[in-house]
């Protein structure tokens, strides 16, 4: 195991043993189904890059990664092309999640676990002009912003899962920030579905990981939660995406999986194991990229691709 990978781990079982000792849990609720979602090939796509925090298509070619060393600090936001050239865009103190919006990569940035801990309300969420190189700030006041999501009405989500309390800030298009779905704790992957109007969140370290669903129509509404199997210390849920079947593809740190989540009946099967510390993943967008196949990034420095076979 590298230098890199061992930091890495640190900083998560550092986290969750914080997290656990100031977070609420969630309730206890029957496992769902653990089948295998049929046969799922993987391959490296890159590898040798810094701590993986999240990825995007930028829809032009490139797949964008946010890269933190095992520092916590002093990251970027790295582009990888599809004939496999490598480029910094940004550089960024600790990038966690990213959304493209048109000609715009939106990540957030200040999610390092001392600013967590210490609830330093240093964190931030950027705008990456695509055409023109240029980063502005679109909001301030953040204590360790890590998921990241883009409401139609301008605004953002953003998820907490380091120091207390790791719930969700809601962000307006003028920069407003504001508490949503307090009951929730430990909070990271975030990923908003257009077509039903609603918000997808996991839960880190509870001992219940948790796949909650926010009716954003409804924001006082208590959101439903669905049950992932396992322990959820040891599964470590990390960032999520909705895939174009309507299902919900999650990334479990800890456990090396990625999993599949229906959210309509809660049932659940694996996609892939054994990757270390997977992080997030995307289906494959623009031209390069299979839209057919998921893309995974880990704390190991590593960018898979995950494609089902007939």
């Amino acid at each position: 195991m590298t230098v890199r990978r061992v930091a890495a781990r640190g900083v998560l079982a550092l986290s969750a043993v914080l997290a656990m000792a100031t977070g609420a849990g969630v309730g206890a609720a029957e496992p769902g189904s653990t089948d295998q979602c049929g046969r799922w090939t993987a391959s490296t796509v890159s590898s040798g890059l810094g701590v993986l925090e999240n990825l995007a298509f930028d829809g032009r070619g490139g797949l964008l990664l946010s890269e933190v060393p095992a520092s916590g600090t002093d990251g970027a936001l790295r582009r990888i092309r599809a004939d496999g050239v490598r480029e910094v865009l940004a550089f960024a103190g600790s990038p966690g999640g990213i959304v493209v919006s048109g000609s715009t990569a939106y990540f957030t940035n200040g999610g390092s676990l001392i600013s967590g801990v210490a609830g330093r309300a240093d964190g931030v969420i950027q705008a990456l002009d695509l055409d023109r190189g240029t980063v502005s700030t679109v909001a301030r006041g953040l204590v360790a912003p890590n998921g990241l999501a883009v409401l139609p009405d301008g605004g953002f989500v953003v998820s907490r899962d380091v120091g207390t309390p790791t719930t969700l800030t809601r962000v307006a298009a003028d920069g407003s920030l504001a508490p949503l779905a307090t009951d929730l704790t430990s909070t990271n992957g975030l990923a908003y579905d257009p077509n039903r109007r609603k918000l997808f969140v996991s839960t880190t370290f509870e001992p219940v990981s948790a796949l909650a669903v926010l009716d954003m129509d409804r924001p006082d509404v208590a959101p439903v939660r669905i049950t992932v199997p396992g322990y959820g210390p040891l599964n470590a849920a990390d960032d999520l995406t909705v895939g174009p079947d309507g299902n919900v593809y999650l990334a479990l740190n800890v456990a090396g999986r990625i999993v599949r989540v229906d959210p309509e009946t809660g049932r659940s099967c694996t996609v892939a194991e054994d990757i270390s510390f997977p992080t997030s993943a995307r289906f494959g967008a623009g031209h390069g990229w299979d839209p057919r196949s998921l893309y995974v990034t880990s704390f190991a420095g590593t960018v898979t691709r995950l494609t089902p076979t007939a």
